[in-house]
C-alpha cells in the first residue's frame, strides 16, 4: 500500500472511532430511560477499533491513534519516517468525526458543549474528581497495557485472525476501568477533537492526553522487545 492509501485508512478509521465512541457518549449514554452507560459507551469504543481493524488493518495496520503508532514504533514494528503522516492522517480524521458529530449533536433543541461533548479532563474536569495525578498514571498504565495486548495479538507467533477481537476487547475493558477517572483518552487524537470544539478547560487540558498516553506506549514497545525471540 501506498502512503496516501494509509493516511486515507488512518483518517476513515478514527473518524469511525470519534464519532463511534463519542457519539455513543454524547448522544447514547444518558438517553432517557434507554441510556447505554459506561457500559455502552466503553463497548462502542472497543466495537470501533474491532471493526476498523477488520476492515482497514491490512491497508495501514489500523493503528487510529498516535500513541500506538508511537508504541509500535518503540517496539521496532514501524518505522519512525510514517509516523507523522500516519499522526496527520488520525488528528485529522477525529478533528472530522468530532465535527459530523456536532453536526449531529447540535440538531436537539438545547445542547450546549457546556457538558463537555466527550472531552478528557482532570481535577473538576474528570468525571469522578480525579486528581492530575491520578489521571497521569491511569492514562500512562492504561495505554501500556493497551500496547502490549497490540504488540502481543499481532505477533507472529500469536494465533493468526484473532488480533482485533483481543484489541477491540482490550479497549473495552480500558474505558470501563477508567470513564469514570478520565473519560478514557489513552489516544491523543481521540481527545484532541472533542477538544478543540468544546475550547477552554478543555484545550488546556489536552496536554496531558498527549503525554500520557504516548509515555505508556513507548514504555510498552520497549518491554516488549524483551519478549521477542532470541531464536
Amino acid at each position: 500500500m501506498n502512503m496516501t492509501q494509509k493516511m486515507l485508512a488512518e483518517f476513515l478509521g478514527t473518524l469511525w472511532l470519534v464519532l463511534g465512541g463519542c457519539g455513543s457518549a454524547v448522544l447514547a449514554a444518558a438517553f432517557p430511560e434507554l441510556g447505554i452507560g459506561f457500559v455502552g459507551v466503553s463497548l462502542a469504543f472497543g466495537l470501533t477499533v474491532l471493526t476498523m481493524a477488520f476492515a482497514i488493518g491490512h491497508i495501514s495496520g489500523c493503528h487510529l491513534n498516535p500513541a500506538v503508532s508511537f508504541g509500535l514504533w518503540a517496539g521496532g514494528r514501524f518505522p519512525a519516517s510514517e509516523l507523522l503522516p500516519y499522526i496527520a492522517a488520525q488528528v485529522t480524521g477525529a478533528i472530522a468525526g468530532a465535527g459530523i458529530l456536532y453536526l449531529i449533536a447540535s440538531g436537539q433543541a438545547g445542547f450546549s458543549l457546556s457538558g463537555g461533548f466527550a472531552s478528557n479532563g482532570f481535577a473538576e474536569h474528570s468525571p469522578g474528581g480525579y486528581s492530575l495525578t491520578a489521571v497521569l498514571v491511569c492514562e500512562v498504565v492504561l495505554t501500556a497495557f493497551f500496547l502490549l495486548i497490540i504488540l502481543g495479538a499481532t505477533d507472529k507467533r500469536a494465533p493468526a485472525g484473532f488480533a482485533p477481537i483481543a484489541i477491540g476487547l482490550g479497549l473495552t475493558l480500558i474505558h470501563l476501568i477508567s470513564i469514570p477517572v478520565s473519560n478514557t483518552s489513552v489516544n491523543p487524537a481521540r481527545s484532541t477533537g472533542p477538544a478543540l470544539f468544546v475550547g477552554d478547560w478543555a484545550v488546556s487540558q489536552l496536554w496531558v492526553f498527549w503525554v500520557a498516553p504516548i509515555v505508556g506506549a513507548i514504555i510498552a514497545g520497549i518491554i516488549y522487545r524483551s519478549f521477542e525471540s532470541r531464536d
